[in-house]
């Protein structure tokens, strides 16, 4: 039960309905075994001592008790779902803000489709044994107390007799338990594999039909595919070795019912008509036992999904805010590196190297280098989506772990070089971080990206609907709806990491032109492959392999005959000779 005890703090505000479930349960549970006896009674007295006068009471009877039965069964049943649905709305909601919060480390090894998995058939799951589950193990408890609480009443020979065959039927179901619980748990992560197969193949879907490879991903999708298919045969291979076994332990009790209880009723200790209401609680006896298998298989589902669910709820969160946080209003934007080392997590290697600099605040830093030199990680340590594990991040003069998250980030606009967009309107979808904008600061931050032009050419203007991550805009217009979207914070760091890679020269060359006046007075960090893009800039830091191997404005580095220079020769003077080299 460790899992239920970890996720109680979801459940357990809800009690009152459980509670009320559980008594009206008691109700049903007391009224069910009353049958039998009104059945003894038929036999005994009114059939047997030809007491027909009893026929009208008992008929009455019957219907009043199926009338308070109903009712108790209603409110049970709905009482009981209240519970489950309330205490699931409050986890699924749990995990959804302990998803925001996570760090980016968490989501470098972690899939969509699992996680999509986990809030939907992994909480569905638990949710079901909460509205179910928990009444029907009460149901059985109360049952057998009930229920040997009368058998012993009419007779307790014969109910020791009927208890011969229990205790095996424990042990199966004990085993059963022991052994279902692991092929759930595989279940649930293969069925999260068959889900991240899907999600990243339609997410993918124009690489995989432009590359010709549909047959490829109908493979891998038919392993994920296969392997659940495994998963599930192994669990039913429990479930057909467990349950013949448990079926026929509890036929050997009706079967030591039958053969000492007709001996009982032969020798005239025991009347018919309490043979028959013995019959029929055995059978409620047993049917409770025999589905305690579903029961256990219910809790083992639900425990699994618990476990998988807690995986996130336990998350640690190395990215969090200080006791007494530094808000500040608006920041200045001098920033500052000191001594930083930065090594991911998993990797042998360190990202930065003992990284050094300084940026005066309304100053542009350009950063230029080779794929997984270093550039993105400078900026994602001044966001504070990373930490260094050495050395200092100072935003005006502050250690960025002083700082506030919101209040940080917020100052921050940060531009990816993968343009994401919302399935909203493009007014949304620029004002998504600063949602109080009014329309004219909206057009301003789409002016100033050169993107109000195409979207006045839309039909709908800037309540055009995006579909899916920008679907119907091109590469380069949704990067230009990317960079409004970052204007429009007004923020006072600005950081482009690569931002008008999807776009034309023409359109560049407009960009840049409007990004100048925009960055006047903010410090700006540009993420760039095209020296064009960065030339510009106050300095530039060149990176190799994490460290910064040369640093300085555009025209003298062009003089150090070094990487930059290096850089600057394939892309504009010797392309030519280089291309020309390459064919030879």
């Amino acid at each position: 039960m460790e899992t239920f005890k970890k996720l109680k703090q979801y459940y357990w505000p809800y009690k009152h309905y459980f509670f009320f479930s559980m008594f009206f349960l008691l109700f049903v549970t007391a009224i069910t075994v009353v049958y039998p006896i009104i059945l003894q009674l038929t036999i005994d007295e009114v059939i047997i001592n030809q007491k027909y006068d009893l026929i009208m009471l008992l008929s009455l009877s019957v219907v009043g008790i199926m009338v308070v039965k109903g009712i108790a069964t209603f409110v049970h049943q709905y009482s009981g779902d209240l519970f489950g649905i309330k205490s699931v709305y409050s986890m699924r909601n749990a995990l959804y803000e302990k998803l925001q919060v996570l760090p980016f480390r968490y989501y470098d090894n972690a899939k969509t489709g699992d996680l999509m998995s986990r809030l939907t058939a992994d909480v569905e799951s638990f949710r079901f044994f909460l509205s179910f589950g928990f009444s029907e193990l009460f149901r059985f408890i109360l049952m057998l107390a009930i229920c040997f609480t009368v058998m012993f009443y009419y007779s307790v020979p014969l109910t020791f007799a009927t208890m011969i065959s229990l205790p095996f039927l424990f042990i199966a179901v004990y085993k059963f338990d022991r052994a279902v619980h692991p092929a759930f748990r595989g279940i649930r992560k293969s069925f999260g594999k068959l889900n991240t197969n899907v999600q990243e193949n339609l997410s993918g879907i124009n690489t995989v039909k432009s590359l010709s490879r549909e047959e490829f991903q109908k493979g891998k999708f038919n392993d994920s595919n296969a392997d659940y298919k495994d998963q599930m045969i192994f669990t039913s291979n429990i479930w057909a070795k467990y349950f013949p076994l448990m079926e026929f332990l509890g036929n050997v009790c009706v079967i030591a019912l039958l053969s000492y209880g007709g001996y009982l009723v032969i020798q005239g200790s025991l009347q018919p008509g309490e043979l028959v209401a013995f019959y029929s609680l055995v059978g409620y006896i047993l049917y409770p036992i025999m589905s305690l298998g579903f029961t256990i298989n219910m809790f083992s589902q639900s425990k699994a999904s618990g476990e998988r669910l807690l995986e996130i709820l336990e998350a640690k969160e190395d990215i969090t805010n200080p006791e007494e946080a530094y808000e500040p209003k608006r920041i200045i934007g001098g920033v500052e590196f000191k001594n930083v080392t930065l090594r991911y997590a998993g990797d042998d290697y360190a990202a930065l190297k003992d990284i050094n600099f300084k940026v005066e605040p309304g100053k542009t830093i350009g950063l230029i280098g080779s794929t997984g030199s270093g550039k993105t990680s400078i900026t994602q340590l001044i966001t504070r989506f990373y930490e260094p594990v050495a050395g200092e991040v100072l935003i005006d003069g502050k250690n960025v772990k002083e700082y506030d998250l919101k209040a940080l980030r917020s100052n921050i606009g940060f531009v990816h070089q993968e343009s994401f967009l919302f399935s909203s309107t493009i007014k949304a979808n620029i004002a998504y971080g600063r949602p109080d904008a009014s329309m004219e600061e909206i057009i301003a931050a789409a002016k100033s990206a050169d993107a109000h032009q195409f979207i006045i050419e839309l039909p709908d203007g800037y309540d055009t609907v995006l579909g899916e991550r920008g679907l119907g805009l091109s590469g380069g217009q949704k990067q230009r709806l990317a960079i409004a979207r970052s204007l429009c914070l007004d923020p006072s760091i600005l950081i482009f990491d690569d931002a008008t890679s999807a776009v034309d020269m023409e359109t560049e060359f407009k960009i840049q032109g409007a990004l100048r006046y925009v960055m006047k007075g903010r410090t700006t960090f540009i993420i760039a492959h095209r020296i064009s893009s960065l030339k510009h800039a106050d300095e530039i830091l060149v990176f190799e392999k994490g460290e910064i191997v040369e640093r300085g404005k555009h025209e003298d580095l062009l003089q150090n005959g070094g990487p930059y220079e290096r850089i600057f020769n394939i892309q504009f003077k010797d392309q030519q000779a280089v291309l020309q080299g390459n064919r030879g």
